[in-house]
C-alpha cells in the first residue's frame, strides 16, 4: 500500500501539483500557471490523484477547484525534501501563491478561470 502511494506521487508533476494545491482550494488554471503544462495533461494527473483519494474536486459554477483530502501528503513531501537537502526555495517555487498572468481568483485577477477537468 505504501509503495503504491510513493509510486503515485513519485512523478515530479504530481509532486508539483500537490504542493501547489497545499492547504487551499486551487483551480486548474492556477495549476497550469504553476507547472507550465497544458490543462489536458494536468487533468490526467488530477484524475489519478482523485482516484487515489488524495485530492477532491469542488465545482463552483464553471470552475473546478481541487483540495487535498490528506494534508499530511504535503508534510511528507516537505520531510522528504529535508532528508534530500533540497533547498526550501525550490519547494517554494512550487507553492507560489500568486503567479503573474494567472487569471484565477487565487492570484487575485479580475476574471475567473474556466476549467474542464
Amino acid at each position: 500500500m505504501m509503495a503504491k502511494l510513493f509510486q503515485l506521487i513519485g512523478q515530479p508533476t504530481r509532486i508539483q501539483i500537490l504542493l501547489a494545491i497545499g492547504d487551499s482550494e486551487t483551480c486548474v488554471c492556477h495549476l497550469e500557471a504553476v507547472t507550465g503544462l497544458r490543462q489536458a495533461v494536468i487533468s490526467q494527473h488530477l484524475m489519478l490523484l482523485r482516484k487515489a483519494g488524495l485530492v477532491t474536486p469542488n465545482r463552483a459554477g464553471r470552475n473546478i477547484y481541487y483540495s487535498l483530502t490528506k494534508p499530511e501528503t504535503v508534510r511528507m513531501i516537505q520531510a522528504a525534501a529535508v532528508m534530500l537537502a533540497i533547498p526550501a526555495d525550490a519547494l517554494a517555487r512550487c507553492t507560489a501563491g500568486k503567479i503573474p498572468g494567472c487569471p484565477c481568483p487565487k492570484c487575485e485577477a479580475k476574471e475567473n478561470c474556466e476549467s474542464i477537468s
